[in-house]
């Protein structure tokens, strides 16, 4: 079960939430991150399903809830023999997150943001059209992973295609147990597919434009 995997350098990046209208800024280690989406046949392969509405092995699993997310990484991690990073909560709502562990996980909204961008500071790491399915160039459907231009750290699909949970609650206070979600996706405008664009939903949502990339922490 390969999954080819990119090593993202440290860094600082510096969030922003247009609903609050506040920013702040996070240092990040290194860390490892998913050249692309979990494609349906990934998926299929470690957690024995498929979910996906549209159908085709090389699409992006989609259909998959935050829960079945972090459930597929731990899932993914003891098919390679590494330990698993998560320990889920019986409600399937939250889990506990073993940052000592080597296995695989979500990204944080950081890394993903940081990651996304790629060096770049504008809200995009080029054209959209050449890097991102998206409602003005889709077609109305999901596409094959890696059929856009990569970013400059070799990350395809970062915009567009599908949205990717992260493992970050969005705000506790206000929205309780609700997730992260970024990138933007087939169905989305050109507004939704930017580098710093914040979606959320409940951990047990599912709908057809919402799949993952798993990352991993760098081994110290």
């Amino acid at each position: 079960m390969e999954i080819e995997m990119v090593a993202v350098p440290a860094g600082t990046v510096t969030l922003s939430d247009r609903r609050t209208r506040r920013s702040w800024p996070v240092d990040l280690a290194p860390y490892r991150l998913a050249a692309y989406p979990v494609t349906q046949a990934q998926y299929a392969r470690v957690a024995g399903r498929r979910p996906s509405t549209a159908r085709g092995d090389l699409l992006p699993v989609e259909c998959v809830s935050w829960s079945d997310a972090v459930e597929f990484c731990n899932a993914l991690s003891r098919c390679e023999g590494l330990a698993p990073a998560y320990r889920l909560d019986a409600g399937g709502e939250g889990a506990e997150w073993d940052a000592s562990a080597d296995g695989y996980r979500l990204p944080t909204e950081a890394e993903w943001e940081h990651a996304c961008r790629a060096g770049t500071t504008g809200p995009r790491y080029g054209p959209l059209d050449e890097i991102a399915w998206y409602r003005g160039n889709a077609g109305e459907h999901v596409h094959d992973v890696g059929g856009k231009r990569p970013n400059a750290w070799g990350l395809y699909d970062m915009l567009g295609n599908v949205w990717e949970w992260c493992w970050d609650l969005y705000d506790a206070e206000v929205y309780g147990a609700y997730r992260v979600l970024r990138g933007g996706g087939w169905s989305d405008e050109h507004w939704s597919c930017r580098a710093s664009v914040r979606r959320r939903s409940h951990p047990t949502f599912r709908i057809d434009d919402v799949g993952l990339r798993v990352a991993r922490s760098a081994v110290r």
